[in-house]
């Protein structure tokens, strides 16, 4: 069986997909998904990279925080896992593979748009794990308008209070928890440097979350706290068919990069362990791109 660490041509190593048009109401999941996409189930193979780690993953449920949660299960990690209660199906899978990694898995559902919730993950998470020293700030939402008229007062409120404010409520109650050594990884997006013109509100909040990095970054260094973020391309995840994409467009998602198909979150999760590890001990305010080869500043 292949893993991670199997030589491959990028180019062929995931299937080159064609999504047949599709539609799912938010927040969307992964066992709705077709095809479905790669999470590193059945070929992310841990090194003892993480052991011993307490980690918090948003969005942990499907696409890129439920690959991150597997790869760090696998790597050593205890992992909280927080979610909307919506994806409870979802989250139940990624749970279950936490636990035959060995780690435990701690389940929160909840609605991270709500301060008063993200300080009660924190809490649980601290509680649960006796400690914490690993926080991804992974949970996104992006809904595709045709319009700058389209978005809503209430639909740019929710794109910020998920993507950035959540960021910052979470961040500011875990810092305190945190030793040094610890880990911080917030997901931004090609979308902070190329937006697309119908994901607006949603690339702003992208360019907010890789200045907040780079910022809290300088911040935290002399406590030891290493503040870094991944920009993912275009991956092939629930956002994408839950209106993230406009539904037309999903045959072709993708096939712009320059190895010609979208990514598969099993390609993200290695670059959420990194910034992890102690390996990326000198890697501070980093932005590391994930993008199939699309340039970036």
């Amino acid at each position: 069986m292949t893993d991670q660490y199997t030589f491959k041509n990028p180019v062929t190593a995931y299937e080159n997909i064609t999504p047949p048009k599709q539609s799912q109401p938010e927040p969307g999941l992964d066992t709705e998904l077709t095809p479905k996409a790669d999470l590193g189930e059945n070929t992310y193979r841990g090194t003892g990279r993480l052991e011993g780690r307490k980690a918090l993953v948003t969005g942990a449920d499907s696409g890129i925080g439920a690959a991150t949660a597997i790869a760090f299960a696998r790597e050593g990690a205890d992992v909280v896992m927080s979610y909307l209660p919506e994806e409870e199906e979802d989250a139940a899978r990624i749970a279950n593979l936490i636990e035959k990694a060995g780690r435990k898995a701690v389940k929160v559902p909840g609605d991270l748009k709500d301060s008063a919730m993200c300080r009660q993950l924190v809490e649980t998470a601290v509680r649960e794990l006796s400690g914490l020293d690993i926080l991804v700030n992974n949970a996104g939402k992006q809904v595709a308008q045709e319009a700058l008229g389209d978005i809503t007062d209430i639909e740019f409120d929710h794109s910020y209070k998920t993507n950035v404010y959540a960021m910052f409520w979470l961040t500011k109650e875990a810092v305190p928890h945190l030793p040094a050594g610890s880990s911080i990884i917030n997901t931004t997006s090609i979308q902070a440097y190329s937006p697309s013109a119908t994901l607006v509100d949603y690339a702003s909040t992208k360019g907010a979350i890789n200045n907040f990095t780079k910022g809290l970054a300088q911040q935290l260094a002399p406590k030891g706290i290493r503040v870094n973020a991944v920009a993912p391309g275009p991956i092939w995840t629930p956002l994408q068919a839950s209106g993230g994409q406009p539904t037309e467009d999903l045959p072709e998602f993708g096939k712009e990069t320059p190895l010609g198909r979208a990514g598969q979150p099993a390609e993200l999760a290695p670059a959420y362990v990194f910034l992890a590890s102690a390996e990326s001990s000198y890697v501070i305010g980093e932005t590391l791109n994930v993008n199939g080869g699309m340039p970036t500043p």
